[in-house]
């Protein structure tokens, strides 16, 4: 039999979110929030029984009528004015009704938008449900996507897909994305990849940008397209294009090392945004001489806000203290003044300068800005290969903006030899900083709170984005045979592509989950061959351990693959100089290995004929190396006693 994985990977979550902050919301939740939920799921009902009926068309037109009857036109006979007077009437009727249900879905969206607790965002929900009883189609997206993936304990597949369907005849594209995903993995509908291809080529064409970078993504990897490098690079490119230029017009100072005033400033681990209590902090830093303080506070006045308004003066002030200490964060701040002429004239000579400075201090969004300068020639003479090399060693840090101009660089051919797939590779690094990626967290705390079947649908969504940390975490739910939503003997078939896509792009683990899929047949046929081929590569590229080990098993007992001791006992070394969680397993894998062959050996030089009852298959059946095992482990156990006697 061959050994379990001894090294369990899995999640790859966001370790700086705390659970704690998770189970405080939790308990938020009080029985006038249900007793929301319940009115919500009330609006539901109606809401679907309106749109299968079309009853929000007869609902205006008997508000219409309504109206009309009030209006008593007596002695006027002329048919023409009557029609007109009918027309205006249809007309202020439905703007009355439209107007109504925009403004309930603008409120709910500021409630949604300035949430704090958990009641807040289900009171956000309320009004999205009053506004799509009204017709509101943007409220009913909102409806349709808590039901789906399953938002305050409201899942409901079927519905959800009542309401994708009307929206979608509507002409709503994210409507046909999320039947596309659907369809795709056959949850609640017919699995059908052609229909699912058709929908996400609509969803495209109405600019959803899910169903650009799945496109994006397909094409890349030949799922069910033909694979086309220059296809998939043009999806990518609408996506990367609108994401770049939501960075640019929030260009600042970032937050790198994390203080308290940083985290009043941004809102994290269980803080919530307070500009006052930043402000207050930052200053009580600076006079006690923190230089980054004096940064902050100099981010604070020259992007503005309620504790600190707008003032590029000010914003000077902070950036030159913090600079004169040498500080990067200063220096690249007084480079943003005089790059943008903020409170001081255009003076590109003098950012250059300062950008220098905090770039040879490494930080990368001076970097970043130097390369800018020298591809767009800025004050200074363009430059591609120097830009090339600044914005190369921003996009080491993780420079957003310098793995979108380097993926521009590749796309075009500009200072770089042109590559399709580095270009494309560059922009879906882009692509997946995208609001989309803060499913991530939801779909976390749905795990957590064992909400199996909405963490699912919202990793199985991220999975179909491309995203390969989505596809590993799918796969293992999947695996778990935990969820609802798919019948169980679709569960591993469904994991193996996963695991396979999630592989592709480089996944060490899953190439091993692929291997061992192969090796026991879960949700494929049993083929230790394959098996073999996968482990060998997780093995050679990666060096994987785990891989290292099964391998060295299949070489010992000639599986899939021809006997080879010699081998096996060097991957079976190797894997214990890979990973110290390997040294117990390949320890009793080669005292077994060898004493096994020990005994073998003396059977057949001394005792062929004499000693045949002892051969192991004859005497303890085809388990024999298990009864080995635990002779030798019987043993190790009677001579650890007697050392401590």
């Amino acid at each position: 039999m061959k050994m379990k994985t001894f090294v369990m990977t899995h999640f790859h979550l966001i370790n700086t979110i705390k659970a704690e902050e998770h189970s405080k919301r939790q308990k938020e939740r009080n029985v006038t929030t249900q007793v929301s939920v319940n009115e919500i799921k009330q609006y539901l009902s109606h809401i679907l029984e309106q749109r299968t009926s079309s009853s929000v068309i007869n609902k205006r037109e008997n508000l219409e009528k309504k109206n009309q009857r009030k209006i008593r036109i007596k002695g006027i006979q002329n048919k023409d004015i009557l029609k007109r007077n009918k027309n205006n009437l249809q007309k202020q009727a439905e703007k009355n009704f439209t107007d109504e249900g925009d403004q309930l879905f603008k409120m709910g969206i500021k409630v949604l938008q300035q949430s704090k607790s958990q009641k807040q965002k289900e009171e956000a929900y309320l009004l999205f449900a009053k506004a799509a009883d009204m017709g509101n189609l943007k409220a009913m997206e909102k409806m349709a996507d808590a039901l789906l993936f399953g938002n305050f304990g409201m899942q409901n597949i079927t519905a959800a897909i009542q309401l994708y369907e009307s929206l979608a005849k509507e002409g709503s594209c994210k409507a046909q994305n999320a039947l596309g995903f659907l369809s795709s993995y056959g949850i609640g509908m017919e699995y059908d990849q052609a229909k699912a291809l058709t929908y996400y080529t609509f969803g495209s064409a109405g600019g959803n940008m899910m169903s650009q970078m799945i496109l994006g993504y397909r094409y890349l990897s030949g799922i069910n397209v033909l694979q086309n490098c220059e296809v998939a690079l043009s999806y990518y490119k609408k996506v990367a294009d609108y994401i770049a230029d939501t960075f640019e017009k929030s260009e600042g100072v970032p937050v790198e090392k994390v203080s308290l005033g940083q985290l009043h400033l941004i809102g994290r681990k269980g803080l919530d945004q307070d500009y006052y209590k930043a402000l207050h902090y930052f200053l009580k830093a600076a006079k006690a001489g923190s230089a980054n303080a004096m940064a902050f506070i100099g981010k604070m006045y020259l992007e503005g806000n309620a504790a600190a308004p707008q003032n590029n003066a000010t914003a000077f002030k902070y950036f030159s203290m913090a600079a004169s200490k040498g500080n990067a964060i200063g220096l690249h701040g007084l480079g943003l003044l005089y790059f943008y002429g903020k409170g001081v004239p255009v003076n590109y000579a003098e950012a250059l300068i300062y950008f220098q400075k905090a770039a040879e201090k490494g930080w990368p969004d001076a970097q970043f800005q130097l390369g800018f300068m020298y591809y767009s020639g800025s004050g200074i003479q363009k430059d591609y290969k120097l830009a090339f090399k600044y914005f190369y060693l921003a996009s080491q840090s993780g420079q957003p903006l310098a793995i979108y101009y380097l993926a521009k660089m590749y796309a075009t051919g500009t200072g770089v030899v042109r590559s399709c797939r580095t270009a494309v590779e560059l922009y879906k690094g882009v692509c997946e900083l995208g609001h989309w990626a803060e499913k991530f967290l939801t779909a976390y705390f749905a795990y957590k709170d064992g909400d199996i079947d909405s963490s699912l649908v919202q990793y199985a969504l991220l999975a179909e984005m491309g995203y390969e940390v989505a596809q590993s975490n799918s796969a293992f739910i999947l695996e778990s045979k935990k969820a609802n939503i798919f019948e169980k003997e679709k569960m591993y078939p469904v994991a193996l592509l996963l695991w396979n896509r999630a592989a592709i792009q480089g996944n060490a683990f899953a190439r091993v989950k692929i291997g061992d899929y192969h090796y026991y047949g879960y949700g494929t046929n049993k083929d230790y061959q394959t098996a073999a081929t996968h482990y060998s590569i997780a093995a050679d590229k990666y060096h994987n351990a785990q891989a290292m080990f099964n391998l060295a098993y299949m070489y010992e007992h000639g599986l899939g693959i021809a006997k080879d001791i010699h081998l096996a006992r060097r991957l079976y070394d190797m894997a214990a100089q890979r990973s110290p969680d390997a040294h117990i397993p390949v320890l009793f894998a080669l005292m077994k290995l060898e004493t096994t062959h020990l005994l073998r050996d003396i059977l057949f030089f001394n005792f062929t004929t004499r000693w045949n009852w002892l051969k192991s298959d004859n005497t303890v059946g085809p388990h024999w190396d298990l009864f080995v095992i635990s002779l030798i482990v019987a043993g190790l156990i009677l001579l650890l006693r007697n050392h401590h006697g």
